[in-house]
């Protein structure tokens, strides 16, 4: 079983930066950072234990994923923060490898709200 807890979230007018955290109880092979829950679930960013990353298309300009194996922390930075950024953003953690977003995640955290105001 793997815990995840995520931080970071909250308020930041358009074009800001916020830096998202989640630690996990077990450190796996393979993080990923979601937003939205549902049908609207929308993958970001993908790491593996080598620091192989994968970005969807509308993330890869804005976004940056890292993960410090030594903390057992998973990041997100998100700079130039738009309105539409706004929703809950999910960790979330496997341990199939090649780590990639469409791989189906076991284990999620409970998310951390993002609001961005124009």
């Amino acid at each position: 079983q793997v815990r995840l807890v995520e931080s970071g979230g909250g308020s930041v007018q358009a074009g800001g930066s916020l830096r998202l955290s989640c630690t996990a109880s077990i450190w796996p092979s393979c993080m990923a950072w979601f937003r939205g829950s549902g049908k609207d679930r929308e993958g970001i960013a993908s790491i593996d234990t080598s620091g192989r990353t994968t970005y969807t298309f509308a993330s890869k300009d804005r976004f940056t994923i890292s993960r410090d194996n030594a903390k057992g922390t998973l990041y997100l930075q998100m700079d130039n923060l738009q309105s539409e950024d706004t929703n809950v953003y999910y960790c979330a953690a496997d341990w199939y490898l090649p780590c990639d977003l469409g791989i189906g995640f076991v284990y999620m955290g409970r998310g951390t709200q993002v609001t961005v105001s124009s």
